[in-house]
């Protein structure tokens, strides 16, 4: 990017590393000086939590309120029931209303950690685009909405021609999503006078969709902005781990867990995370991503804590800090692991160990259990666990066992 910002989000985004693209890098730019200008992005209820991917979308929303913009976080109650096919090999599994509607109510306990939202210039918006899909009349829609797309053009977007290269099916009702997504942007221009559409890569065509739609009907003028679609440095998908999902919902993922994911970060990710993921001063990012050796450990327990407040509050960031301390340096149990805790039911005349590792999160199934058994990353209580047919029964939880896979990731298994 040669453009130089005037504003200061868009500056602070070229800065710190969320940009991919943007349709109109001076329009934007000039817009967003004006202050107290809304710009969305969409999150569609397809779990109960939004996980570690979703994050940097999250902080850009963050960044846009600290600059003086409105963020709108448009919970996408009526696209969840199409579902997003963009670079997918597959059609999502379709969700009914009421799973839905749970799916919304546990995705907006994050983002009140993020964002301020009430009546103010640029406090946040929570919208559901229900409000307005669930009402379309079929007909009228195609009429008024259908005609200003090509057919030919939706084909040559990369999210379905790489879907079709691969001769995957491709549903009418997938292929339906992005001019809903298009509608979208336009209503909440329309409505709210959102001049702004933010996403992850994936979704450059869906977003400059809405953008020719809002100019064609309403003659509305308005921007897109992509972040880059983030790979570790080993080239993993940020936001999955061996045990699966990094949820952002402490319900389904303890403020230990999620700690101890970003303490774990490769070496060569850690400036990189440092500047997307807290608001430490990036001179302050850069110098901690430099560190070598074994100061290195101490700016990835600076990232874990930051990361970890932001989202869980400073209390849980240090008692994660503690607890890690604890386990790892003294060699001790640590208040604040992950907890197992079986009924007597549940644990019957025994279960394998095999079962209480993938139970506990450590592995994301009973091959993978039986790997790191056999490849000797688990340990019972320290001791290096060898022996993939061992029972646990009520005796053997007659106090708490630990269970750990590698040197860093652990859980403790109790009776209830």
């Amino acid at each position: 990017m040669t453009y130089h910002p005037k504003s200061e989000f868009i500056h602070t985004m070229k800065e710190r590393g969320f940009l991919a693209d943007c349709t109109d890098y001076q329009g934007l730019d000039e817009a967003l000086r004006k202050g107290g200008q809304p710009g969305y992005i969409g999150f569609d209820a397809t779990a109960k939590s939004l996980h570690v991917g979703s994050l940097i979308q999250i902080m850009m929303l963050r960044w846009l309120q600290k600059s003086g913009g409105k963020p709108i976080t448009l919970m996408g109650g009526g696209t969840t029931k199409v579902g997003d096919p963009s670079f997918r090999a597959d059609e999502r599994p379709l969700l009914g209303p009421d799973q839905i509607d749970d799916n919304i109510a546990g995705i907006k306990k994050v983002f009140s950690a993020y964002l301020t939202y009430g009546d103010g210039p640029s406090d946040a918006m929570m919208i559901n685009n229900a409000e307005w899909l669930d009402e379309l009349n079929y007909l009228d829609f195609l009429r008024d909405i259908g005609r200003h797309f090509s057919i030919n053009r939706m084909l040559s977007f990369e999210s379905v021609k790489s879907r079709l290269d691969r001769e995957q099916s491709l549903s009418f009702l997938e292929f339906n999503y992005m001019i809903l997504q298009a509608y979208d942007f336009m209503e909440l221009h329309r409505r709210y006078g959102c001049i702004l559409q933010m996403g992850g890569s994936d979704q450059w065509g869906n977003i400059v969709n809405g953008i020719d739609l809002t100019r064609r009907v309403i003659d509305g003028e308005v921007y897109g902005l992509t972040s880059p679609l983030l790979t570790t440095s080993d080239g993993k998908k940020m936001g999955k781990s061996q045990a699966g999902a990094i949820w952002l919902n402490g319900d389904m993922l303890s403020p230990y867990e999620f700690w101890q994911f970003w303490r774990n970060t490769t070496d060569a990710d850690v400036g990189r995370f440092l500047k997307l993921y807290t608001e430490l001063p990036v001179d302050e990012c850069d110098r901690l991503g430099a560190l070598a050796g074994s100061e290195i450990n101490e700016a990835k327990v600076r990232l874990a804590n930051e990361v970890t407040a932001l989202l869980h509050g400073a209390e849980a960031a240090q008692a994660a800090e503690a607890t890690a301390r604890e386990v790892f340096e003294k060699g001790g149990v640590g208040d604040d692991l992950p907890t197992l805790t079986l009924s007597a039911a549940d644990l019957g005349d025994g279960m394998s160990i095999v079962q209480l590792i993938v139970k506990s999160g450590l592995a994301g199934s009973g091959k993978e259990a039986k790997r790191l058994i056999a490849e000797n990353g688990a340990k019972l209580d320290d001791a290096p666990l060898t022996n993939a047919g061992l029972m646990i029964d009520a005796a053997a939880l007659s106090s708490p066992i630990k269970l750990s896979a590698g040197k860093k990731r652990h859980a403790l298994v109790q009776l209830g």
